[in-house]
């Protein structure tokens, strides 16, 4: 019998797959970014941004407001 495989977790985010993480616009992320509030990005070869997952985990536990600074 055949054990199914983990589901792999992709190590790098689009900005629509960040957004729709978070259930905020585009327009707000570019705001972020623009203020250097938002996660640090990649720049690929076309131009598009892209997060990695990592970043993405250490941006948002830095964003926690329960957690003591």
């Amino acid at each position: 019998m055949k054990v199914p495989a983990a589901p792999r977790v992709k190590s790098y985010m689009t900005i629509v797959e960040f957004c729709e993480e978070l259930d905020i616009a585009r327009s707000t992320f570019y705001e972020w970014r623009a203020k250097r509030c938002a996660p640090r990005c990649i720049k690929m070869p076309n131009g598009e941004l892209r997060i990695r997952r990592s970043e993405f985990e250490r941006w948002l536990d830095e964003h926690d407001e329960g957690r003591a600074a």
